[in-house]
């Protein structure tokens, strides 16, 4: 039996593995989870995926499963509660950030009648097809991650660069990044999650 091809990034851990193989590259059409990703990339910053995943279910905790209305309403004793909280990374910038951007993601639910509207708009609603071959083809930014970065900054977000946003894409299935070789890319190119 031939064993199953991944991609060179999803290394032997368990957790890396199940999120490759389950949501890494699912198209994502759900405001709370575009949201937790938004959180969880932006959290990322400077560390490994690895990292955060393994406290995703702390994040979970720590922010009201990422319920945007809820983590907008968070105030200085919530902040210190969070600083405090073992289960995330404890930047004060990071979390001031996950509330600012809560804020401004219900600005943006506002006026499109969702994030997902949004943030799907930037690729017609469907996912671009990578087409990579090997790991130093997948880019770590596009003018397209370029652009988004730009105009969700411009609408009041924050810890969104162009390189947070392109693995936001990629997390949510908005690119399609899985190596050609990989046993994903044809799956979620025939639309099987």
């Amino acid at each position: 039996m031939a064993e199953i091809q991944r991609c060179g990034w999803s290394t032997s851990d368990p957790t890396y593995i199940e999120y490759h193989d389950r949501e890494w590259g699912v198209p994502l059409h759900d405001d709370r989870g575009l949201f937790e990703f938004l959180v969880l990339e932006g959290a990322q910053a400077g560390l490994s995926w690895l990292t955060i995943l393994k406290r995703r279910q702390g994040y979970r905790r720590a922010f009201d499963c990422f319920e945007p209305a809820r983590v907008a309403s968070y105030d200085s004793t919530r902040v210190r509660k969070l600083l405090s909280d073992r289960g995330i990374i404890r930047n004060r910038l990071k979390v001031a950030s996950a509330i600012n951007n809560a804020r401004a993601f219900l600005k943006v639910q506002e006026e499109f009648g969702s994030f997902d509207r949004y943030i799907w708009g930037f690729v017609g609603g469907k996912p671009l097809d990578g087409q990579r071959r090997r790991l130093g083809d997948i880019p770590a930014r596009t003018a397209l991650s370029d652009k988004i970065s730009a105009d969700l900054k411009d609408r009041g977000f924050s810890f969104v660069g162009s390189t947070i946003v392109y693995a936001h894409m990629q997390a949510t299935g908005m690119v399609n990044d899985h190596l050609m070789t990989c046993f994903r890319h044809k799956e979620l190119r025939r639309g099987n999650r």
